[in-house]
């Protein structure tokens, strides 16, 4: 069978297998949301990494390099470094205060760091995780259908269909468990189809003597590091780039995975895989960008594969394009799995998290329900559920692009959460006041900037949130009552 069908099909199996297979391992609410803090350092470096780089590094990413040229590296900088902070900063005090507080959720762990008095702090991270999280979902939904059309001509919508019914299904019936080990498999995945694409890519570059250089040059202002822009304009393009990483240590379906692991005595190695990586996906992401500029500038690769249903220029298929037109299909299919992967291994950590925080934070602690811990697994399926099907929803319903979606989100979880983790485990005074400021800003800040039109000319939500988020936290904190917690 020569058809790229073929290797979706057996990745698709393999993913729903490891859902079953991990049903019966969740007897408890601790197993379904955590894992039960069993997972080795192999499992979760992988599962951080994939669940932060999801169809916005395959297809956004790639497509926003394919489109900006060397300004997008801004990006990719910032990326790095937050990826880098985060592992250092957060990981291994988060691993340990989280333990001692018995918190097995984000909202818990800030619950608990503010004195474990103020319910709010538990309600406002829910309805700002359900709210960013149903965004964010629908982003990798988006991806699904585009992947699948660009590929096998499936119709937009039933690509979405299709991605929704296989994510929500293994992460319904594997929970954290199933949600970590198929992201080992859609990592490896990942990498291979960035390293593997872009590498042929330049041989063929090369051998239609190609000057990428002068592609560069010749297609929009790919060539200049600010976009062609100048003044403020060229500073507000750098800045908004690096404040890509400011949003990786506040993304609870990220540090949630710090709070799984086994032991800390583990995190040196995973801090080394998750190093080594990011290195390799983003460098990847970036010579897919800068591969399809070239072929196009060479005409080997006709623009109107890159038009989307409408008719309209879609910068974001360049990735299937690529790969349908370097490789035979059935191994077309397989590297178009990797891209399937990125949208499956974010979309099932932030399903999780969506529900443990509904379930765990709300329905368990904030309302003070004890159901038995069967109930609570059942319950727990049964939201990861409608939370899959509300995002589904907004992603039917948007015209957004993934790189646009994900920017709203990463900067309304990255700012309510960053500042109020970072400050709460480096700074002993944080307290109830200092969070829930930190978390209002956070939010209010990003929606604001991204509806009210020309803000986002002036400099990104996600610096500005983030900003603003800082200096809630320390004013909350020195105006508030101390914290009851002890030390």
């Amino acid at each position: 069978m020569n058809t790229p069908f073929l290797g979706l099909l057996i990745y698709l199996v393999l993913i729903l297998a490891v859902g079953a297979l991990t049903w019966k391992l969740n007897r408890t609410k601790e197993d379904f949301i955590i894992g039960g803090r069993r997972l080795g350092s192999w499992v979760i470096a992988l599962s951080e990494r994939t669940a932060a780089e999801s169809s916005w590094l395959l297809l956004g990413l790639s497509g926003a390099v394919f489109w900006l040229g060397k300004g997008e590296l801004w990006t990719v900088f910032g990326c790095v470094a937050g990826i880098f902070f985060s592992w250092k900063m957060i990981a291994h005090k988060l691993r340990v205060e989280s333990e001692a507080c018995g918190a097995i959720t984000l909202p818990e762990y800030l619950f608990q760091r503010a004195g474990g008095q103020v319910n709010l702090v538990r309600v406002v991270s829910m309805l700002i995780i359900v709210f960013f999280f149903s965004f964010y979902v629908g982003a990798q939904f988006i991806g699904a259908g585009k992947v699948l059309n660009a590929t096998f001509s499936i119709p937009h919508f039933w690509g979405m269909v299709l991605g929704a019914v296989v994510i929500v299904g293994y992460t319904t019936m594997g929970g954290f468990l199933a949600v970590c080990w198929t992201d080992v498999v859609q990592g490896v995945l990942m990498i291979v189809t960035l390293v593997v694409l872009p590498v042929l890519g330049f041989f063929l570059l090369w051998d239609k003597g190609i000057d990428l250089s002068v592609a560069l040059e010749a297609t929009r202002q790919t060539a200049s590091w600010v976009g062609g822009n100048t003044g403020w304009a060229a500073a507000a393009l750098v800045i908004g780039g690096l404040s890509w990483g400011l949003g990786y240590m506040g993304q609870p379906h990220l540090v949630t995975k710090f709070m799984a692991i086994r032991s800390t005595s583990d995190l040196p190695q995973s801090k080394i895989v998750a190093y080594v990586w990011t290195i390799f996906a983003y460098g990847g992401a970036v010579f897919v960008g800068l591969v399809g500029i070239g072929l196009l500038y060479g005409g080997i690769i006709p623009e109107n594969l890159l038009l989307d249903g409408s008719g309209m220029l879609d910068k974001e298929r360049i990735l299937p394009v690529l790969t349908n037109y370097l490789f035979p299909a059935w191994i077309a299919g397989i590297l178009i799995s990797g891209a399937v992967a990125a949208m499956m291994s974010t979309a099932d950590s932030q399903l999780l998290v969506a529900t443990s925080t509904v379930v765990e934070d709300f329905y368990s602690k904030a309302l003070g329900r004890v159901p038995s811990q069967a109930r609570m697994v059942l319950l727990s399926r049964l939201v990861t559920i409608c939370v899959g099907v509300g995002g589904f929803l907004l992603a039917v319903s948007t015209q957004n692009l993934i790189y646009k979606m994900v920017s709203y989100a990463w900067s309304g979880l990255g700012s309510s959460f960053g500042p109020a983790l970072l400050l709460s485990l480096h700074w002993k005074r944080v307290n109830s006041a200092g969070i829930l400021a930190g978390m209002l800003t956070g939010a209010v800040t990003t929606i604001i900037w991204a509806e009210v039109p020309g803000l986002r000319d002036i400099i990104s939500e996600r610096a500005v949130s983030f900003a603003f988020a800082t200096v809630a936290v320390i004013v909350g904190t020195l105006l508030g009552k101390p914290s009851s917690r002890k030390a």
